[in-house]
């Protein structure tokens, strides 16, 4: 069982996508898991045979339990078989089984939602659905990959007579303590985090009149679904300025810090119900701001409609978080471990500037850093920030 983020203690397996003796290739989605943090598509990380499942669906087990034997492609009949427990160093814990047979697709169903063999479906959505008496395989997904959200469900019982007051008005006891142990988990993280991390915090206002111009003339160029959003300068600013600063972009593991080779950078992201998922933009340094951009729109909608990767929650080397839309002027986050850092973005306000000599009205934004005293310091968090600065005074670097 994968680790999805610190704060996950266990997952329920709820389907597979392979069978035992199946081909299996690094990256390829091969399982379901629900996490507090909803169904989570689990990637395989090398490529192999399957021997054998050790988990069947709907058994919820810890972090860590071996769920399959997989025969590495280079050493096919290494691993011996057998129902008996195989030690942790010879398999690779990654979750992988058998396909559920085929089902028959329903009216007015989304193809892609059967994908699988199963519904692709929200645990939101699914809840409703069932405190409505209905069958979500009458219900239309257009959700990600055909997903079914919750405003699918909404959308299929009313269209069906239902009353809206035949759902009710304030969350059930599921979805009350799916949050509530979302809450939990995540204040037990960030209290450890704030325990053991010695945090350091660094704070800077930053001129986005270029940036602002800049934008101004690109997104008239574009049609409205592909503009660009200030919050895309600050991800891809953020991602080249570690490129300067590599020390930001690791994770402390095991009492020593590994640097990152790469740059993913977790969106901290909210959801409906409550409670923040940062999943990441794989490489996004290298990525076109074009891309990052449908990327991240993507990203967002996907995470609400509870359909996230594995690897977009246990990659992120980074979180950047924003409030600005909340009108918060300036956000001091909490480092979320591994990660040694976190980056903050307030409200883009109007304010007084000198440029000059002279003082002008200009876009400003305050970038906060918050770093693990323990792998930087305040000189290279002031190089960073500075590097954030320089990037968005460029914007058509980024």
């Amino acid at each position: 069982m994968p680790i999805l983020g610190a704060d996950m203690e266990a997952g329920t397996l709820v389907a597979w996508r392979i069978r035992p003796g199946d081909h299996v290739r690094r990256g390829e989605i091969v399982a379901e898991v629900e996490t507090e943090k909803g169904l989570i598509d689990i990637e395989i990380f090398v490529s192999g045979v399957i021997e054998r499942i050790l988990v069947q669906p709907g058994e919820k087990v810890p972090v860590g339990t071996v769920l399959a034997v997989i025969q590495d492609e280079g050493a096919l009949g290494a691993v011996p078989a057998g129902p008996a427990a195989v030690p942790a160093a010879s398999v690779t814990p990654t979750a992988v089984g058998p396909v559920p047979g085929p089902a028959p697709t329903a009216p007015g169903l989304a193809p892609a939602a059967l994908s699988s063999g199963r519904l692709r479906i929200s645990p939101a959505a699914r809840k409703l659905a069932g405190e409505l008496g209905m069958d979500p395989a009458v219900v239309s997904g257009t959700g990600p990959d055909g997903a079914i959200t919750r405003e699918d469900v909404e959308q299929a019982a009313a269209q069906r007579g239902l009353a809206p007051s035949a759902a009710p008005t304030t969350p059930g006891p599921v979805a009350v303590d799916r949050q509530a142990q979302l809450r939990q988990t995540i204040g037990a993280v960030l209290a450890r985090s704030k325990r053991e991390i010695p945090h350091y915090y660094l704070a800077t206002p930053i001129d986005l009149h270029r940036a602002s111009d800049w934008l101004g003339v690109q997104n008239a160029q574009r049609a409205v679904p592909a503009r660009l959003l200030p919050g895309v300068l600050f991800i891809k600013a953020v991602a080249l300025a570690l490129r300067e600063v590599p020390e930001l972009n690791a994770r402390w593991s095991d009492g020593r810090v590994e640097p990152s080779p790469a740059i993913h950078v977790g969106v901290a992201i909210s959801l409906r119900a409550g409670g923040l998922v940062a999943p990441a933009l794989h490489d996004a340094d290298r990525t076109p701001l074009d891309e990052l951009m449908a990327n991240l729109r993507d990203l967002v909608k996907r995470t609400r409609a509870g359909t996230l990767r594995s690897s977009e929650l246990s990659d992120p080397t980074i979180t950047v978080t924003s409030l600005g839309d909340q009108g918060v002027e300036s956000v001091f986050g909490i480092i979320y471990p591994p990660q040694v850092a976190i980056v903050g973005f307030g409200k883009i306000v109007e304010r007084p500037w000198v440029v000059g000599g002279q003082v002008v009205p200009r876009p400003i934004v305050t970038v906060t850093l918050s770093a693990d005293h323990r792998v930087t310091d305040g000189h290279r968090g002031g190089l960073f920030l500075a590097a954030v600065e320089r990037f968005l005074q460029e914007p058509a670097r980024l």
